[in-house]
């Protein structure tokens, strides 16, 4: 299901989304972040803190694992909030900041 606009969006639509789009940025990795450590103390029994890449004590699987849960994780929340901000966006201007 595409989306289809009578004209494309302005430069200065995109130019002034820019701001908008960095903050929620970081807006979504911090709430992705506080997710994954949701995440992962339940599903460690809130024992340990993700394993990082160097520390040899952890096993490769669980590395890997622990990696992609987060990439999936930010990835699915920085989707959200973007689109949502986009929204936001297109209510407050009348433009959708992106195409």
């Amino acid at each position: 299901m595409t989306r289809s606009r009578e004209k494309p969006t302005s430069t200065s639509a995109k130019i002034l989304y820019k701001p908008v789009g960095i903050v929620s940025g970081m807006v979504a990795g911090a709430i992705a972040g506080q997710i994954f450590q949701q995440v992962w103390g339940r599903t460690t029994h809130g024992s340990d803190d993700p394993p990082k890449p160097l520390e040899s004590e952890y096993p490769i699987r669980e590395v890997v694992v622990a990696a992609a849960v987060q990439g999936a994780i930010y990835a699915i929340v920085k989707a959200v909030v973007t689109r949502g901000g986009a929204r936001l966006f297109e209510r407050s201007t009348g433009e959708w900041p992106g195409d």
